[in-house]
C-alpha cells in the first residue's frame, strides 16, 4: 500500500471491482490509466463516469505527484463527452461533478468524474 490509502486495486472497491471485469459495466473508453463507463443511473441524457484505473480514495487524496494523471484524466472529458453525445460548446456543454467526503456526498470511495450533458440535467440536484 501506498501513502494516502492509493493503491493499485482495492478488492473490496465497487469500482475497482468493475475494472476488473467482475462486474459488468457499459463501457465508454478504456486506456491503460482509465475507464469510463455509463452511470447506472443517470441524470442526464449523457452520463458516464471516469475513473483513474488506480485505487485512489478521493480528491483529498490527489498529491502533486497525480498531476499528469489528472490533466491526461482532465483532457479526456471533453472528448468523451463529444463522442456520447453532448452538444458543441457554447450553447451545449456538459457539467463535470465529483464529490469527496461523506459531507461532499461521496458514495464509492473510488475517485471518480460523473460527466453529465443534455438538457440542463444538473436541475436534479
Amino acid at each position: 500500500m501506498s501513502t494516502h490509502g492509493v493503491v493499485d486495486h482495492d478488492p473490496d472497491c465497487l469500482f475497482c471491482k468493475i475494472v476488473a471485469k467482475k462486474i459488468p459495466s457499459r463501457p465508454v473508453y478504456e486506456d491503460d490509466e482509465f475507464y469510463c463507463f455509463h452511470d447506472i443511473a443517470p441524470w442526464a441524457p449523457v452520463h458516464f463516469l471516469i475513473i483513474p484505473k488506480a485505487h485512489i480514495p478521493s480528491m483529498a487524496h490527489i498529491t502533486d505527484a497525480h498531476a499528469g494523471l489528472m490533466g491526461r484524466m482532465m483532457a479526456l472529458v471533453p472528448k468523451l463527452a463529444a463522442q456520447e453525445g453532448c452538444n458543441p460548446y457554447p450553447d451545449g456543454g456538459f457539467r463535470l461533478v465529483t464529490n469527496t467526503g461523506v459531507e461532499g456526498g461521496q458514495e464509492v470511495r473510488h475517485l471518480h468524474f460523473h460527466v453529465m450533458g443534455g438538457s440542463r440535467p444538473w436541475l436534479r440536484g
